[in-house]
């Protein structure tokens, strides 16, 4: 992703240590923390300094490393087993955790007691596994850029960006290639309360590369849908069933709806760890619910009535019913079959 004329990716390791841009800081401010424990990549996916599925789930795999490199030896399988329960424990929603976490964990333990081999192959697999995501993303973004036409205009929610993957992103991904292609496009940023991904991350992005855009409230997106100017809804996943429901972001259902009714296209754009295929429909997916607190203040300042209660959950389901079709490095799939696709 470009920021400030500088190429930077989300997450990655450098030196022993795990890098990643902390994207609470953002827009307003740009930083890079470091981090030499799985603790402290633990707090970081907590506390949101990395978020979006492909991006915790690259941030675990890493994570999983840094406790291969830190374990005495005589106390290396509970150090990493430690690690992974307090990795996948940080956030239950999004299904790329724990694909990344499981992927650099089961490769490691294979070689135990070889401890500087299973050292070496933490690095190396949490390594491969960014990669593998941040291709994946890159793909989908080219395989899903014929579904724009010159003149489209986008809604997407959230951010589904270079920041919420290794690189690239997913909606975001779509939508820059079709940018890079030449495509006049102009995208309808959701502001996406309560933590504003989409008014500060996602119109970051889109800023610093160029693309035309502008944020709207979350409940103004109908008043544009009914003045029939949107032509696409694009969002990402942080979790795809087998029957092609999907959990994202709260608010993603409400425009799922609002696109049916004016019969947009709606599309879904994910790499392949974003699917899960022990999960059967929606109702089997952990909704994270989330501090009251992120909806009644925000920067520290009082925004709603503080004697009263706020329910905050993260995310919420739609059904495959409403996603005229997932988009993937693969192709773009009938949300119903697309697990049996990728």
């Amino acid at each position: 992703m470009q920021i400030n004329g500088t190429e930077y990716r989300s997450v990655w390791f450098e030196q022993g240590r795990l890098k990643m841009i902390d994207q609470n800081l953002l827009p307003f401010e740009f930083g890079i923390k470091e981090f030499s424990s799985y603790m402290e990549v633990a707090a970081a996916i907590r506390e949101m300094t990395v978020r979006g599925a492909p991006a915790i789930g690259a941030a675990g795999a890493y994570g999983i490393a840094l406790a291969a490199l830190c374990s005495p030896d005589e106390k290396f399988r509970t150090y990493l087993r430690n690690a992974r329960e307090e990795l996948l424990s940080t956030r239950p929603t999004a299904i790329d955790l724990s694909n990344g976490v499981n992927y650099v964990y089961e490769s490691t333990i294979k070689f135990i007691p070889d401890f500087p081999h299973a050292r070496q192959v933490a690095v190396l697999a949490a390594q491969e596994y960014a990669h593998k995501s941040e291709m994946d993303c890159l793909e989908l973004g080219i395989v899903g850029s014929a579904l724009i036409q010159d003149g489209f205009r986008i809604l997407t929610h959230c951010n589904a960006g270079a920041l919420a993957t290794v690189d690239h992103g997913t909606a975001l991904s779509v939508i820059r290639q079709a940018h890079k292609q030449g495509k006049n496009i102009f995208v309808y940023v959701d502001e996406t309360r309560p933590r504003f991904q989409g008014a500060r991350l996602t119109a970051f992005e889109l800023q610093q590369e160029g693309i035309p855009h502008a944020i709207i409230t979350d409940s103004a997106a109908g008043f544009y849908f009914w003045k029939k100017e949107i032509d696409i809804v694009i969002t990402g996943a942080d979790r795809i069933c087998l029957n092609g429901d999907i959990a994202n972001k709260i608010g993603t259902y409400e425009k799922a709806v609002l696109a049916q009714v004016h019969k947009v296209p709606f599309y879904v754009a994910a790499p392949k760890s974003t699917f899960d295929l022990t999960c059967a429909k929606g109702e089997d997916i952990p909704i994270e619910i989330r501090d009251e607190d992120e909806i009644k203040r925000f920067n520290g300042n009082w925004l709603a009535n503080p004697s009263s209660a706020a329910l905050n959950p993260a995310f919420d389901i739609t059904p495959e019913s409403l996603i005229t079709g997932i988009i993937t490095s693969s192709g773009i799939f009938a949300a119903k079959e697309a697990a049996q696709r990728v």
